[in-house]
């Protein structure tokens, strides 16, 4: 594992020193900035670059908030404790007792406290406790333990469905079985007009910056009185009966706060497969990507699939050098395939825990399609 130490440095010297070295003795790579930036002060962009190359990011919380970067107005902790949320990266906190705390990093500490969820921490007043507590939960990380908990709701939560919806939708009349995935945040009061609004200016931003689209696809937004949208085109043309992988069509962000993707699932010349393989790493590639755009933040989110179209998807092998010689397609008149949304899981689920997540989901999806009964 690639283990990201986050702190300010002043008033943690010998702890964070003291934690690369026990790092690597775990068989682990310790990253921080120490040792990869010959300043006293980190770069930002060079902190946040190592960060989305580590699986666990710990955080040390100190007497001392550290240097303010003009372009965010706060520290790089705190850059990078808001990026390891919205990755839902593993995320350890290790607060010192018996030292007076700034007020900049009171408050700092009180936003991390604020989480109760999602979220390991603990406290130390020595180097060598909290040497013994980083070891005891490493060796948990090591034996496998879920970045993930869940927790079964109360109530029904107020999702949408891209296919009830014929507001916007690109892609209508044509019969095209998609792949939906949505991630609701719970406690969430919903995003204003004017928050709305600034977030629709940079959505086509936020999306090219994950480097799943390519550069020259053209994006195209839209606006409704309750979510804003952005349509993806099909990649290059091919001949009809080439075999194409899923693609992303359509990423919508409500004001409930809800993001939803769509995605047209895996087909070839005999038409769309419903791929009990290949099904659940397009869902976790589509949670992740939901992750990367920073748009989430709160800790326990709901996610939910479904198929549209699904009586036009066959449930089979997708191949992605030659397709099929025959098909089995449902007798049944159209239907749409959705996943029961009963239980809440932590932020995780848009980064280390993708995969987890995607299991359930898609063997959901194909277990109620009526070609697999």
């Amino acid at each position: 594992m690639n283990i990201f130490i986050s702190s300010a440095r002043r008033g943690l010297e010998e702890e964070r020193d003291s934690l690369s070295g026990l790092i690597s003795a775990l068989g682990h790579m310790p990253v921080r900035f120490e040792d990869f930036s010959a300043q006293t002060t980190p770069s930002r962009e060079a902190c946040l670059a190592a960060l989305a190359s580590a699986d666990v990011c710990l955080f040390l919380l100190g007497p001392k908030y550290g240097h303010i970067f003009p372009e965010t107005g706060q520290s790089a902790t705190h850059d990078e404790w808001m990026a390891a949320r919205a990755a839902g990266m593993t995320r350890l906190v290790y607060r010192k007792l018996n030292v007076e705390f700034e007020p900049a990093q009171v408050d700092f500490t009180r936003i991390v406290q604020a989480y109760a969820t999602g979220v390991f921490r603990d406290s130390f007043e020595t180097t060598s406790e909290l040497q013994t507590k980083v070891v005891q939960k490493i060796r948990e990380l090591d034996a496998g333990t879920s970045p993930l908990s869940f927790a079964r709701l109360t109530e029904s939560p107020d999702l949408r469905w891209t296919v009830d919806d014929k507001g916007i939708n690109p892609l209508a009349g044509n019969n095209v079985p998609l792949l939906e995935l949505h991630v609701l945040p719970l406690n969430f009061v919903g995003h204003s007009d004017r928050e709305l609004e600034q977030i629709s200016a940079s959505l086509v931003d936020r999306i090219r910056t994950t480097g799943l689209i390519r550069g020259d696809v053209a994006l195209t937004p839209s606006r409704s009185q309750d979510h804003v949208a952005v349509s993806v085109p099909s990649g290059r043309p091919r001949s009809w009966d080439a075999p194409q992988p899923g693609e992303l069509s359509e990423v919508r962000l409500y004001k409930t706060g809800q993001v939803s993707t769509r995605a047209t699932l895996p087909k070839d010349g005999l038409g769309s497969i419903l791929d009990p393989e290949a099904l659940p790493q397009q869902i976790a590639d589509l949670l992740k990507f939901i992750g990367s755009l920073n748009i989430v933040q709160q800790d326990r989110i709901v996610v939910a699939a479904g198929v549209s179209c699904s009586a036009l998807a066959s449930v089979d092998r997708f191949n992605p050098h030659q397709s099929r010689r025959s098909a089995q397609l449902s007798r049944h008149s159209n239907f749409t395939l959705r996943t029961e949304a009963d239980e809440s899981v932590t932020l995780a689920a848009l980064g280390a825990g993708a995969e987890e997540v995607a299991g359930p989901l898609s063997r959901a999806l194909v277990r109620q399609h009526r070609t697999a009964r």
